[in-house]
C-alpha cells in the first residue's frame, strides 16, 4: 500500500487510519525549541464524518486512502437520497443527502465527483463554483451592504444589495459566498 510522508501531506490530502478513510482539513508542521519537530494534523472521516486530531513526528509516513473520484451527473432527489448517473457507464447511483456538503447548492443536471472507497460511494465533492438564480430577495438597493436571497435550489447565501430576484449569481461551493452577478 502507498503511503505519504508527513512533509508531504498537505490540506485536502486522503489517509487511511484504521483502515477508514480521511481527508486532511489542518496541517500544521510545529519546530519547538526543544525536541524534534512534530506534525498536528484535523482530519474528517469520509465514511463516519467524525473529524479527529492526531499528531504525527515529522518524517512519519500515513497509508493513502484508496479513494477513485468519478464524474456524475446529479439527476433527481429520491425521498432522503440523491440519485447520481456516471458519464461514462450510465450507472445510477442513490447518495444519501447527509453525506453531501452543501447539498442545498446541487442543481439539475450539476456535474459532480463522487468519491468512492471500496467501490462504495463514501462523499461527493461539488464544483467550485455553481450559477443558480435568484428566486427571492429583498428589491435591489444602492450601497455596498449585504442582503440575504434564496436561490433556485433553495439554499440561503448572502449577496450584495443590488443584486434583484431573477438574475443569476455564481457562488463559491467551499465557503458559500457571493462571487459575482452574471
Amino acid at each position: 500500500m502507498a503511503t505519504i510522508d508527513t512533509s508531504r501531506i498537505r490540506p485536502g490530502s486522503r489517509v487511511e487510519i484504521d483502515g477508514e478513510p480521511f481527508v486532511v482539513t489542518r496541517y500544521q508542521h510545529v519546530k519547538p525549541g526543544k525536541g524534534g519537530a512534530f506534525v498536528r494534523l484535523k482530519l474528517k472521516g469520509l465514511v463516519s464524518g467524525a473529524v479527529i486530531d492526531r499528531t504525527l513526528k515529522s518524517g512519519e509516513s500515513l497509508p493513502v486512502a484508496d479513494v477513485r473520484q468519478r464524474k456524475m451527473q446529479y439527476l433527481y432527489p429520491d425521498g432522503d437520497k440523491l440519485v447520481f448517473m456516471d458519464q461514462e457507464s450510465y450507472e445510477q447511483t442513490e447518495i444519501a443527502r447527509e453525506m453531501i456538503e452543501n447539498v442545498d447548492l446541487i442543481s439539475a443536471n450539476c456535474e459532480v465527483d463522487v468519491l468512492l472507497h471500496r467501490d462504495k460511494p463514501v462523499g461527493v465533492e461539488l464544483p467550485n463554483f455553481v450559477v443558480l438564480e435568484v428566486t427571492a430577495s429583498d428589491p435591489p438597493e444602492k450601497g455596498g451592504r449585504l442582503k440575504p436571497a434564496t436561490l433556485e435550489t433553495g439554499a440561503l447565501v448572502q449577496v450584495p444589495s443590488f443584486v434583484a430576484r431573477g438574475e443569476k449569481v455564481r457562488i463559491d461551493t467551499r465557503d458559500r459566498k457571493y462571487v459575482e452577478r452574471l
